[in-house]
C-alpha cells in the first residue's frame, strides 16, 4: 500500500474470510451490507460494481455512501457501456473468458448513474468514457448538509 492510505476498507463477495492488513482490511460481502463501522472517509470506490447492483438496491446503496463520506469526500464509479455486454457474452460462448457474472448485469445503463447519485446530496465533478467508450469514469462528490437559515423578525 501506498504511503498516502492511511486506512483502507474492501468489500470482496468471493472472500472466504477476513483478510487485515496493516493499513488496510477487507470482508467478504457485499455493500452497503457489509460496511466499515464508522463513517468520515474520504473516498468510496466502486470499479465495475454498480451494473451488478438490482435497482432496488440503489438507494440503500446512494444512503451508505453518503453516510460513510465526509463532506467533500469522493465517489469514484466505473461503469461499463451496455455494449460490453455484448463482447462479453461472444467471449464467453468461445470460452475465451470465465466467472464475468453477466447474469448481474441487471440491463444497468450508464447514464442512470448520475441520477443514483444525484443533487443535492451528490455533485457530478466528473464524467467521461475511456477504453474507446466501452467504459464511464463518474466522480460525484459529497455535498455539505443545507443550512438550516431562518429569518429573524
Amino acid at each position: 500500500m501506498g504511503s498516502r492510505l492511511r486506512a483502507g476498507f474492501g468489500i470482496e463477495p468471493l472472500l472466504s474470510e477476513r483478510k487485515q492488513g496493516k493499513s488496510y482490511t477487507l470482508e467478504p460481502g457485499f455493500f452497503p451490507k457489509t460496511r466499515p463501522d464508522t463513517g468520515d472517509w474520504d473516498a468510496i470506490t466502486l470499479l465495475a460494481v454498480l451494473e451488478h447492483i438490482p435497482r432496488e438496491q440503489h438507494a440503500a446503496l446512494t444512503n451508505a455512501c453518503h453516510e460513510l463520506l465526509k463532506a467533500g469526500g469522493r465517489v469514484i464509479i466505473t461503469v461499463p457501456s451496455p455494449f460490453v455486454d455484448h463482447i462479453l457474452r461472444i467471449l464467453k460462448t468461445f470460452r475465451l473468458i470465465d466467472g464475468m457474472s453477466l447474469e448481474e448485469h441487471f440491463g444497468f445503463d450508464p447514464k442512470d448513474t448520475v441520477g443514483i447519485f444525484a443533487e443535492p446530496r451528490f455533485r457530478l465533478i466528473r464524467h467521461e468514457r475511456f477504453q474507446f467508450g466501452l467504459n464511464n469514469l463518474y466522480v460525484f462528490e459529497k455535498r455539505p448538509p443545507a443550512m438550516d437559515v431562518r429569518a429573524v423578525v
